[in-house]
């Protein structure tokens, strides 16, 4: 139960828990506190021969949206009485221990009795490399690397909206835009190949996108120098599906899967279905036809079945039909 026995009082990087009187074999479990990326937990159990401190971070099983097991280093303490008379054991050190679900555990030989305090002292938090570089300190480059971040962000922005230093022109559908070669190569190995060889594109400084409307077009820009808007994201996700497809940019294409993933129905699901296939999007296809077939969709969209049975890659429709085989014969 929460309360001021529970409370672990935390600065950016120390904390400490004030334990009360603990008798012999009770165990104790603090509050969350938050140090660093993490909400800590600090637990406490005692017998008559010993006294066992652990320390531990929130982890989730899941990796979405969650910070990495920490690699920390700290100093823990316990402070046992109060000054003049106070006594303090000090555990020799934790360094760059990776800390998953298992946590640190301090066992003390002597069993502490009366007030205490367990203090911890964080020397440094790193999270790993998912590449595999060394680790990185939270605290020494996370909110500098997210402030340049952002600031580089802002710039490249400001480089498309203003025009500085454009030397390549968009031609889409119905305008054009000024853009940068460098830029555009370092996101696209498409574009990358456009201007390292001797092509139209690198000789004339043009590259037409014939298929894109000028407001498609900017969206596909914007997205391609992290100025990613929501609105316009989503009124033009199918067009910058096939430009992420036709100059081979991942992320958008991946960015543009989850999104089309996530409203589908009644009105778009056949646009969604054929869209899955021309693009070899697996999820999209499954997602599509578990719509259709396992929620008997296909039952009520007549019209917009018998012309997609009409019009659609044979490949697909014969999928489709198989799919509606198996969920009859599931019956």
């Amino acid at each position: 139960m929460s309360g001021a026995g529970t409370r672990v009082e935390a600065a950016p990087r120390l904390a400490q828990w004030r334990v009360d009187a603990l008798p012999c074999y009770t165990y104790r479990k603090s509050d969350p506190f938050r140090v660093g990326l993490w909400n800590w937990y600090i637990s406490v159990e005692r017998n008559n021969k010993q006294t066992s401190v652990k320390l531990f971070a929130e982890l989730s099983n899941s990796a979405k949206n969650t910070a990495p097991a920490p690699i920390a280093s700290f100093v823990a303490k316990l402070l046992i009485s109060f000054p003049p008379n106070q006594k303090i054991i000090v555990h020799p050190g934790i360094f760059d221990k990776h800390l998953k679900h298992d946590g640190f555990v301090w066992t003390i030989d002597s069993s502490v009795t009366g007030r205490f305090v367990i203090e911890i002292e964080f020397l440094d938090l790193k999270v790993a490399d998912p590449s595999g570089g060394e680790p990185a300190s939270v605290w020494a480059s996370n909110e500098i690397r997210q402030s340049s971040d952002n600031t580089a962000l802002s710039s490249l922005s400001r480089m498309l909206q203003e025009g500085i230093l454009c030397d390549i022109t968009i031609n889409a559908d119905d305008g054009s835009i000024r853009a940068h070669r460098a830029i555009l190569a370092a996101r696209s190995p498409v574009f990358r190949s456009m201007f390292s060889h001797d092509l139209k594109e690198k000789e004339l400084a043009t590259v037409d996108i014939s298929d894109m409307s000028l407001d498609a077009c900017r969206g596909f820009l914007n997205y391609i120098y992290g100025d990613v808007r929501n609105e316009e994201f989503l009124t033009h996700r199918l067009a910058l599906l096939r430009a992420a497809d036709k100059y081979d940019i991942g992320d958008l294409k991946e960015a543009c899967l989850e999104s089309l993933l996530e409203d589908i129905d009644t009105s778009n699901v056949i646009e969604r279905l054929q869209t899955g296939h021309l693009y070899r999007l697996q999820r999209l296809k499954d997602s599509c036809l578990r719509f259709l077939v396992d929620f008997r969709k296909v039952y009520e969209m007549h019209d917009e079945f018998n012309m997609f049975l009409q019009t659609a890659d044979r490949d697909l429709v014969a999928e489709v039909f198989q799919g509606v085989l198996a969920a009859w014969s599931g019956r």
